[in-house]
């Protein structure tokens, strides 16, 4: 009982008024179903919504701190009441934060795993049963980053994507046998806000988050990932390759080559660490 086609099917989306959610969003709304867009931003996601209109689709908004488990619980009471099943789940949400070793904090650490892994989590525990309980299948997308899998430091948001990575590799054989499939988004450089990412921290925060740094080699790689970001790839392009994902039941779903030599080295480091006892007897 896979998710074939998006027809008539209902989606929940979080981080859903702008970026890849919106282009998520987007791209299942014209594919016919019926979407539940998440976002903290309100005023963002009254303007997704109004722009969706446009194209007479059915669509519906809730505003939650998807960080809050009771947040998230409310959004799924307030998705059954509208559209009465969900069959699709896609954890988008998410923000950057933390620095590299010696420029860890609690406050990062908390926020940026909440949001990115915590919510995931937690979304899969309250929509799953949902999917579940109509017996008509359905499907599950969380976004993880090509952070997921090549990680360049010991920072927070790196170590929450290999975890959403991780915990969409385990779903994906569990429930398959329940007619839900299970795919992980491992985007590269996207034309998305994720570096204003501040312009949403929850007020429990406020204050508990170093500054940026305005000047030496971190402001500097700051700034070149800003540019780059800002002329990355089209969010709506990323919502047609997920949905094409969920159609195809596809485990990954990639953007683009960019990073695939990278992914390549670290397999291949891996290896070399198998090689360096192959060979040998272990001692049991």
């Amino acid at each position: 009982m896979r998710v074939k086609e998006l027809a008539g099917k209902t989606a929940f989306v979080t981080g859903a008024a702008s970026g890849i959610g919106l282009g998520i969003a987007t791209a299942f709304a014209q594919a016919g179903a019926k979407v539940m867009l998440c976002d903290i931003e309100e005023a963002a996601l009254s303007a997704a919504l109004e722009q969706l209109r446009l194209t007479n689709v059915d669509v519906d908004g809730v505003k939650a701190d998807v960080s809050l488990k009771a947040e998230l619980v409310a959004a799924a009471e307030a998705t059954t009441a509208r559209y009465g099943k969900v069959h699709i789940l896609v954890n988008n949400a998410g923000v950057g934060g933390g620095g590299a070793y010696g420029a860890w904090t609690e406050a990062s650490w908390n926020w940026t795993l909440g949001v990115n892994l915590m919510a995931t989590i937690w979304g899969i525990e309250i929509f799953g049963p949902l999917i579940e309980q109509h017996g008509e299948g359905g499907h599950i997308v969380s976004t993880a980053s090509i952070a997921g899998l090549i990680s360049g430091e010991s920072n927070a948001y790196n170590v929450s994507k290999y975890g959403v990575v991780a915990l969409s590799e385990g779903l994906r054989r569990e429930l398959a046998p329940r007619g839900i499939g299970v795919s992980v988004l491992c985007p590269g450089i996207i034309r998305t806000q994720i570096m204003n990412s501040r312009r949403n921290l929850p007020k429990r925060f406020e204050g508990a988050l170093p500054a940026l740094p305005t000047s030496g080699p971190r402001a500097e790689w700051i700034n070149i990932l800003r540019e780059r970001i800002s002329q990355g790839i089209e969010p709506n392009y990323v919502g047609e390759l997920v949905r094409e994902g969920v159609e195809k039941d596809l485990p990954y779903i990639f953007t683009d080559l960019e990073f695939e030599p990278m992914i390549e080295a670290r397999f291949a480091a891996i290896k070399q660490g198998f090689d360096h006892i192959r060979g040998r007897t272990a001692k049991r």
